[in-house]
This record gives C-alpha cells, structure tokens and sequence, in this order.
C-alpha cells in the first residue's frame, strides 16, 4: 500500500463515505454494478469487497463468475443487463462518449429517480476504484472492518 487515503483530505474522505451512504438503488443492482465497474478498472480490493458484499447480500455465486461476461450470460434480467451496459458506457465514456441510443436503451428500464440513482452508484465506484488503484490498497484489508469475513470467501 502506498498509502491509506482516509487518512489524508479528511473532509473530502468524510464526503465521500457520506456519498456512499445516500446511494439508494436496489442492493443486487448496486453490488452487480460496482463489481463490474471494478473489474473493468481492475480495482482487484473493490473487486474482492463486492464480491463478498454481494454474497453477503444473498447473490448467486454462478452469477458473479458470469458478471464478465454479461454480454453472453443468460442469468441477468433485461433490467440489469440495461445497468451494466450503462455502466459500461459510462466507465468508458473517453472511448466513445454516451449516445441518444445508449440513453434510450437505459431508459427503457429505468425512470428518472432510478436512472439518476444508478449513475451515482457508477460515478461514485469509479471514484473509489480510482482511489484504491492509485493508493494500491491490498485486497482484504478492510475485511475486519467491514464485516465482510462473513462471506466465507477468505
């Protein structure tokens, strides 16, 4: 670890962690979302921590082994594949931008109050993602913490 950010910049950590606790989209989409942000940023502690919150939150594990290749992947409903690919689109907005078909294509699974709320959801993990990669922060290590050794995944 090169070093733990939370200790630095206190307001703008405090702000952060009070962003987190105002996200108020579905716990499964949530947890499917910020995995795939993850892997997608190769942010392997945000990886492991949503792998296990998802568990934790009753996801199933085949689920989360087909969350790479969702594309392909029979297991997700046309809402969630809806989420991820606007995450997708999102994560990698310097590639190509976000077209009307893309927004339509969202939309049509989504209102307003919910499409705002899953674009918080994948704004704010793509700043976690940004910190943790940055900061090198090992897989794990917020487990005690967290609770997250619960998952049985350790």
């Amino acid at each position: 670890m090169r070093l733990h950010y939370s200790q630095y910049a206190l307001d703008t950590y405090k702000a952060l962690l009070a962003l987190e606790a105002s996200l108020t989209l579905d716990s499964t989409l949530k947890d499917l979302v910020k995995l795939r942000v993850s892997q997608i940023n190769g942010c392997a502690f945000c990886v492991d921590m949503h792998v296990k919150e998802a568990k934790l939150h009753g996801e199933r594990e085949l689920r989360l082994h087909h969350l790479a290749v969702w594309h392909e992947s029979t297991l997700f409903t046309k809402k969630e594949r809806a989420a991820l690919q606007w995450a997708e689109n999102l994560t990698r907005i310097s590639e190509r931008g976000i077209h009307d078909a893309d927004y339509a294509a969202v939309r049509a699974h989504f209102d307003e109050e919910e499409l705002v709320a899953l674009t918080h959801v994948i704004n704010t993990i793509n700043v976690w993602n940004r910190l943790n990669v940055a900061f090198a922060t090992p897989a794990g290590s917020m487990d005690g913490l967290m609770g997250l050794e619960k998952a049985g995944l350790i």
